[in-house]
């Protein structure tokens, strides 16, 4: 028997996270220290994946498969193409970062004097264990999101996410909020109620359609039910391959997040430290946009394709919308939640597009906006540490007094509006060849949001980084050595994917292939005029 690689891939973080949250209250530093070492050893675990996955081989590679639930025909099965290498990749990178800029977040507050909680005393509760124990627990439930190939299976850990995720939100908010404790805990709460019942919601529907799927097909398995769609011993009725197609569509746009389905994010974003937030917009929503590539794609071809004008209009008002809304933010953390909603429209539409340079550059997106977004979040978390306040207006001539902190804050920046040369822009360009291929319209209409990317980001850093030095920035100090270790690799992987992306176009394209034959399409090819 081979060694189960996927299951040790999310095994590791998941023991990790209860050995965590094992650690006695007054080991905070080697709760840390277990918890990166854990991400770390992920991290090579997810190396090996990478390596061992050949891109012309199967379409499912690794697999492993097991009985679990017999009388329902639910199975253990896991396998990855491209598209899953790729994003347990990012995560797998993520999440060290994650852990490394969020050392000190968990901490006994300042305001208290450093003194431990009376709980913590008294071994009930230990937050920094817990935070670091949440993490570990998010990154386990992701990775073998995307590796489940059982639908049961993946509907199980699309929800359970959600748990630590409340937890994370909820009891773990920016200090930098401004007015009353008592307040901010009334928003972190807020928060972390509206996350948890848009993304329930969304989950109590894509249950009925995982039972309505089981109903028609028998089973759970997603290459079963795709063998027998392609081979014709399984036929759905077209009404009825609509509204499964529906309630998978809903809660994947839940989680993307889609106009008009969007509005927890921001306030997630916000009211989350950075880590955090970097946790919510660069690993778990990409779950919401991979199960569109491989469910709604894969399971409902014709009613994907019925369903992509209305899609394609969702994607291109979020692209406007996020980024308008982004454009006029005061909170630089919700600016960032914004511009990321309009990015997810990209992803979307690059999805629906039904072109091949549309999906590489979908999946291109997802892992070139998750490097891009936690650079910029993770420079922005450091910087409102210290100033404590979220508040564009509370900053200016920041970079006179911390030019390394005010330089990859420009670079993160510049990555966020796809600037040639760093990752995202290779991703976006195929999104909008891809589309402009088949839907001219919709691509010219999707360019009006790289103008309003430019504008959102430039006048940020404008409005903070340049012009006099605030008083109260005067003696805000650079980034530290802990920080630099943070931002410095998220920076060199976005110029070395930005000018050679090929080690993940070379992973990704065989699996964007298998998808473009789901859906039978075929790259519209271009009109050339005859010459005279």
């Amino acid at each position: 028997m081979s060694f189960p690689l996927l299951t040790a891939t999310a095994a590791l973080p998941a023991l990790g996270a209860i050995a965590t949250a094992a650690v006695p209250a007054g080991r905070r530093t080697a709760a840390k220290w277990l918890a990166l070492l854990v991400s770390l050893g992920t991290l090579v675990l997810a190396a090996v994946i990478a390596v061992r996955f050949e891109p012309g081989g199967g379409r499912y590679q690794l697999t492993e498969s097991h009985a679990w639930i017999k009388d329902f025909g639910v199975r253990y099965e896991l396998g990855v193409d491209g598209i899953g290498v790729a994003l347990i990749a990012l995560t797998a990178v993520l999440i060290p970062f994650v852990i490394l800029a969020g050392w000190h977040d968990a901490d006994p507050s300042p305001a208290s004097g450093g003194e431990t909680p009376k709980e913590t005393k008294n071994y009930r509760w230990r937050p920094t264990q817990g935070f670091f124990a949440l993490i570990l627990s998010v990154e386990a439930m992701v990775i073998l999101s995307f590796e489940a190939t059982d639908v049961f299976l993946f509907y199980i850990l699309f929800e359970a996410m959600l748990i630590p995720m409340y937890f994370l939100i909820g009891g773990f908010g920016d200090r930098a909020h401004a007015g009353t404790d008592e307040n901010a805990a009334a928003q972190r709460s807020y928060a972390a109620v509206k996350f948890l019942l848009y993304n329930l919601v969304g989950g109590l529907i894509m249950l009925a359609a995982v039972i309505g799927l089981y109903v028609v097909a028998g089973n759970f398995s997603l290459t079963e039910i795709a063998e027998a769609r392609a081979n014709g011993t399984l036929e759905m009725a077209t009404n009825t391959e609509r509204l499964l197609f529906l309630g998978f569509f809903f809660a994947f746009a839940v989680k993307a997040p889609l106009w008009p389905l969007h509005t927890w994010l921001p306030n997630a974003m916000g009211e989350s430290t950075a880590p955090v937030a970097v946790l919510i917009t660069a690993v778990v929503d990409k779950v919401g946009t991979f199960a569109m590539l491989r469910f709604c794609l894969g399971l409902f071809p014709e009613a994907s394709e019925w369903a992509t004008p209305v899609i394609l209009a969702l994607a291109l008002i979020s692209i406007v919308y996020g980024a308008l809304l982004a454009v006029g933010q005061r909170d630089i953390k919700r600016l960032v939640a914004y511009a990321s909603i309009s990015h997810f429209g990209f992803i979307i539409m690059g999805i629906f597009a039904m072109t091949t340079q549309g999906q590489s550059g979908a999946t291109l997106y997802m892992v070139n906006h998750g490097i891009s977004t936690a650079a910029l979040m993770l420079v922005a978390g450091f910087l409102i540490s210290r100033r404590g306040s979220r508040l564009i207006a509370d900053y200016g001539g920041v970079q006179k007094v911390a030019p390394i902190l005010a330089g990859t804050f420009l670079i993160g920046g510049l990555a966020t509006l796809s600037l040639p040369g760093l990752a995202p822009f290779v991703s976006e360009f195929l999104v909008l060849v891809g589309t402009f291929a088949r839907y001219p319209v919709v691509g010219i209409i999707a360019t009006f949001g790289i103008v309003l990317a430019a504008l959102y980001t430039l006048v940020l850093y404008q409005r903070t980084m340049t012009g006099p030095v605030k008083e109260e920035v005067r003696t805000l100090p650079d980034l530290r050595l802990r920080e630099l270790v943070v931002v410095t690799p998220l920076i060199a992987l976005l110029i070395f994917l930005g000018v050679y992306p090929k080690p993940l176009t070379d992973i990704v394209n065989p699996a964007v292939e298998h998808t473009m034959s789901d859906v039978q399409k075929k790259d519209p090819q271009p009109e050339v005029e005859a010459a005279k």
